[in-house]
């Protein structure tokens, strides 16, 4: 048997990893000195506030190799192997901590981490997929070679409300945060090959650039896997619902998924953020 873990910036709900039976890892994000686990105690909306506040970004970090080695040990008691996944390894040092832990207890052979060169419910995805393949009876090998034919199929984007988070944590200049502000811009962001990058401005409120942003989706996602599609955000429900009926509307996905960005991607992108993540067909 094969258990499916993943750290939490897969941004799965709770009703998502109790239906696939999948075990989270808790990144930390620090409020000041204060330290909080993603996904355990602590909100976006108290990120937001602290980040308000303090006029600066929270810090986040990987997971601590002991909490991981404890969620390992315990796993490994009950199933005979384990599929790992990260964030990609060029946004965290989560692969490294997951990959080193594993070997730490000398158990390489019953666990495999995967990068997934992606975050959010890009992740997610490739957890689900994982985990639906481990229900079937697929081994930790099996799943692995399917799963590493998918990553490069995983289409992750997002728009965000303002430059201000992504300026704080240093992932943009003072000057694109500054014009992106005053011109009322707002950047399509788009994963590629483990990096974030972006590809498209939009101008005006940010309810009519999600709507602006989820319309430019909808020739490339009749290219899209039918079983599931996520739409993550950070910003208020009326406007991820107002998506849901637009991709309702295409009748092309088994399944709409509606997530909230976890705590560390919420440090970094701020509110007023909606994605919609699928995987492509080959």
């Amino acid at each position: 048997m094969v258990k499916v873990l993943s750290d939490s910036t897969c941004d799965l709900s709770k009703e998502l990893t109790e239906r696939y039976n999948i075990d989270i890892i808790p990144l930390h994000v620090y409020l000041g000195s204060e330290e909080r686990r993603d996904s355990v105690d602590v909100t976006p909306e108290e990120i937001f506030a602290w980040s308000d506040t303090n006029h600066t970004t929270p810090k986040t970090s990987a997971p601590s190799s002991e909490d991981v080695i404890e969620l390992y040990k315990k796993n490994l008691d009950e199933y005979e192997q384990l599929v790992v996944f990260t964030i990609s390894s060029s946004m965290s040092a989560s692969y490294n901590v997951c990959r080193l832990a594993a070997e730490e207890i000398g158990e390489e052979d019953r666990i495999t981490v995967i990068d997934s060169a992606n975050l959010s419910t890009g992740v997610g995805h490739l957890v689900i997929e994982a985990a639906v393949m481990a229900s079937e009876g697929k081994n930790m090998k099996e799943i692995e070679e399917a799963i590493l034919e998918l990553r490069g199929r995983v289409r992750s984007s997002f728009t965000i409300d303002t430059l201000t988070f992504l300026h704080r944590g240093g992932r943009c200049s003072s000057i694109a945060a500054f014009f992106g502000s005053a011109l009322k811009l707002h950047p399509r962001i788009v994963v590629e090959n483990g990096a974030m990058r972006s590809d498209k401005k939009y101008r005006g409120t940010i309810e009519r650039v999600i709507l602006k942003y989820t319309e430019d989706l909808r020739e490339l996602l009749k290219k899209a896997k039918p079983d599931r599609v996520f739409i993550t955000h950070s910003c208020g429900p009326e406007i991820a619902n107002k998506v849901k009926d637009f991709l309702k509307s295409l009748n092309l996905f088994k399944e709409i998924l509606v997530t909230k960005a976890g705590a560390v991607i919420s440090a970094h992108c701020g509110p007023g953020t909606l994605g919609v993540l699928y995987i492509e067909n080959p």
